[in-house]
């Protein structure tokens, strides 16, 4: 699936590459890809890099193509984890447009380009386009973090009712989610670092100061809620322990009490 962008007071939609300045991908076919590589000249490489779950964030150069790969978040349909990490792949090309690839359907691209009509900006650089999907990524970052934040609070409420281990397994595995939001924050921050020596003059100052300031908040947040929810596993094992310990007591009061009438029967 494909769509193209032209830049008039936000993205708007267009029916042809021509004249555009950005096509996202998401989830390409064989026939979108042939597109990337035949008419629009992208390595076959930068698709290789990109339909690899594990890709860190990281800025590669072939000619005159630039692609930046950045980790954006995504619900798991699979069990076992309730968020992971996916790369997106920001590319720059020879003629001033921009092509963003992802190989997992997600709602980032999108939700950006509504945004940008809302707020009415005008993006006419890789540089700055870049920035602002880096800004994204951040924001559904704090957006996820949010929701995992609920989530723990309602599994608390049921652990105080009853310690289950499907309560302790899905803490666990929210624990997994913030391992690797935290991952990928830091090598989105490293990133960062890189975008204003490679894209020189064409970067907004105050913009690459915002997505500094979101990118910190990100991190720190998510540090505070894996410190959050550690705390809270800690927790939950000491009153284990200690629910052990008080049945293991009655356990061993009631073996005692069985003990005088076996200890009578046996004189006898």
């Amino acid at each position: 699936m494909h769509r193209i962008y032209y830049c008039n007071n936000g993205f708007q939609l267009a029916d042809s590459p021509d004249g555009a300045f950005w096509i996202d991908m998401i989830d390409p076919d064989a026939s979108e890809r042939d597109l990337l590589i035949s008419k629009l000249n992208i390595p076959p490489m930068f698709l290789e890099y990109l339909s690899d779950d594990d890709e860190r964030p990281r800025i590669e150069r072939s000619d005159s193509i630039v692609m930046t790969i950045i980790r954006i978040p995504l619900p798991n349909s699979t069990p076992g984890m309730p968020y992971k990490t996916i790369p997106l792949g920001v590319i720059s090309l020879p003629d001033r447009r921009v092509v963003t690839l992802c190989f997992h359907r997600n709602l980032l691209t999108e939700d950006f380009a509504e945004h940008t009509r809302r707020m009415k900006l005008c993006i006419d650089n890789a540089g700055n386009f870049t920035l602002r999907i880096l800004y994204a990524a951040a924001s559904w970052y704090l957006h996820y973090l949010k929701t995992l934040t609920e989530d723990v609070v309602g599994a608390e409420k049921d652990l105080e009712k009853s310690v289950k281990n499907n309560d302790l397994m899905w803490l666990m595995h929210m624990q997994k989610s913030l391992v690797f939001f935290n991952t990928s924050i830091k090598g989105n921050s490293m990133l960062l670092e890189r975008i204003p020596k490679l894209y020189c003059n064409d970067i907004d100052n105050e913009l690459l100061e915002d997505v500094e300031i979101e990118l910190r908040q990100a991190d720190s947040t998510v540090e505070i809620y894996s410190n959050i929810l550690e705390g809270t596993m800690d927790s939950y094992s000491s009153i284990i322990s200690n629910n052990v310990n008080s049945v293991m007591k009655r356990m061993t009061g009631l073996s005692i009490i069985l003990m005088v009438p076996t200890f009578v029967a046996s004189l006898y």
